[in-house]
Parts: structure tokens; sequence; C-alpha cells
């Protein structure tokens, strides 16, 4: 535990009914797993979001922000330290400004992605559609650059407002981003502690303008595409691993090794998309770690690649 009674009595003082101890991760992931976090915290503003970092700093005190759970598996030890998520008190989106063929909206971090998907067929906004289906919230979105093989979150964004370790608020234009495949570096030096990235608050997007009944046909397309080549119904966290840069993609690489439908434990490889790690209903977090393992270790054996999760792994 890193947290004494007196740092658990200021959590609880300061944040009252929105803050939880020892938490189960396995309530707010998508993959139904993980272990219990010190701290799980859903500040209520802006205000809020400030004092806890700088709490936390000043604390020495770990945080990360856990956003919709949709892209995290937490070990079965759970996390030391703080989980703070954002869909309470970041979930706006507005329109900024109407140009002659764009339009720059805000969304905020904790917003869900599809809602933003939703918001834009019905504003008859463009440029969204591809991140139909993709779970998860904005902030995240950002963070993995997240997008599909018809786009990517970094084609349409314009700027990004982030929350440093010192509490103040930057605004990160695109060029200062560098983005890449599900990642992104913060090329301009920003204030944060240890290794730890800095919070993002909200992004800027250009959208073009087009027709609400066109985009609504074109996303049924799409939605009945993703849920006839994916998953459905089991828990997941989506694509497990990275595409290589070149040649086949992860989910080719596992089927041509043989790997659908292998289990270990109560995880599964999905007989539907390769790279698919479901929860059958009682899976662990060291089931899936070991079947991650088993995944890297054969397809490197039989094709000489090395396969990297895009899910991100935390715990103890």
């Amino acid at each position: 535990m890193m947290l004494d009674q007196d740092m658990r009595k200021w959590f609880a003082n300061y944040f009252g009914s929105k803050v939880r101890f020892d938490e189960p991760m396995s309530k707010h992931t998508y993959f139904k797993v993980g272990g219990p976090a010190e701290v799980f915290v859903a500040p209520e503003s802006i205000e809020q979001l400030a004092e806890l970092i700088l709490w936390s700093v000043e604390k020495n005190v770990p945080y990360i922000v856990a956003g919709d759970g949709s892209n995290l598996l937490v070990s079965d030890k759970g996390i030391k330290g703080i989980v703070i998520v954002l869909t309470k008190c970041l979930n706006r989106i507005f329109r900024v400004k109407e140009e002659k063929e764009s339009v720059i909206i805000k969304a905020m971090a904790g917003t869900r992605t599809q809602e933003l998907c939703r918001f834009a067929i019905d504003e008859g906004l463009s440029g969204l559609n591809f991140a139909l289906g993709i779970p998860g919230t904005v902030g995240g979105a950002i963070m993995m650059n997240a997008g599909t093989s018809t786009g990517t979150i970094s084609d349409i964004l314009e700027s990004v407002n982030v929350m440093a370790a010192s509490g103040d608020i930057l605004k990160i234009e695109k060029a200062d981003i560098d983005f890449s495949y599900r990642s992104l570096i913060w090329k301009r030096k920003i204030n944060i502690s240890g290794n730890e990235d800095p919070v993002i608050l909200e992004g800027t997007f250009r959208l073009g303008k087009s027709d609400t009944l066109e985009l609504k046909k074109e996303a049924q397309v799409i939605l009945k595409k993703r849920n006839e080549s994916q998953p459905t119904g089991l828990p997941c966290a989506g694509c497990f691993f990275k595409n290589p840069t070149s040649g086949k993609t992860a989910g080719q690489l596992i089927d041509m090794a043989g790997l659908k439908g292998t289990r270990i434990g109560g995880s599964n490889i999905s007989e539907r998309h390769a790279n698919f790690i479901v929860n059958t209903g009682n899976a662990s977090a060291s089931d899936i770690l070991a079947l991650m393992q088993l995944v890297q270790n054969t397809v490197f054996e039989k094709f000489n690649i090395n396969l990297q999760p895009e899910v991100k792994i935390v715990g103890i």
C-alpha cells in the first residue's frame, strides 16, 4: 500500500462519494478482470482534477487515467496508487467555429468516442465515421491515435489541451505532437512528474460538412462489417496486438500460426478474429497474459516477428 490513513482521510473529505478505496478494476475494464485499485476517483470538476494532480505529485503517489477501461488490462494484484476516470467531469462536445467547408468542434477527454461519432452524424459532419465501433473515450483515442484502415484520430485533430503536473492547462498544437501507429510522443517539453504523461483534457477537431442521412447510411455499412468480422457478446479489449509495420496483420499471423480458438483458463483467442482475446466468463488477468505470451512466442518462432500488445497492461 502507498496510502496511509491520513491520505485516505484526505481523499474521503475532498471527494466524498466520488472516491472508492480498494475498488476491483474488474468492474471498470472491458475485459472484466483486474485486482483492486488502491484509490479509484472520479473528479467532478477541472479544479478537483488539478488539486488531485498537485497532491499526487507532492506526495509522490503515482496515478493513471483509465479512460473507459476499453484498452486496459489490469493485473490480478491490482494497481498501487490512484486510478482517475474523467467521464464525470469532462464529457461535453460543442461547436467552436464554422468555416466554408469545415466545422471546428471540441470534445472533452471523458466523452465516449461513440458519443462523439453520433454527435458528428447528427450534426452532418464527416470525418469521424472511421471510429464507429471503437470503444473508449476521446482522451484514450487521442493517446492511442485510435483508428482503422480508413482513418485515425490524428487525421482530424487540430490541437489538444492538457493538464501538466503543475496543474497548468497547456494547449498543444498538432504540429507539436508526433503521431504514429497507436501512439503519440509529445514534441514540446511539458512539465510532468516522473514518466507520467500529461492528462489530456480535450481535443479540437476539424470535420467536413456533409449530409446526416448519407452519414447514417455509411455508418450502417461500417457497423455491419465490424459486427460480422469481430467477436461480440464476450468481454474483450478490442484488437490485442499492434499490426506489424508491413506484411501480414497481427490477426493473419496468429491465424496462420494455428492459434485461433486456443484457450488458457477462461481466456480464448476468438474464432471470428484471431487478434481478439476474449474472456469466456471466468478468465483472470493471468490467463490473458499467459495467452498473450503464447501468441508472442509462437508467432516469433514461426515467422520471426515480435508482436507488441496494443492493449495497455498495468498493475503490480
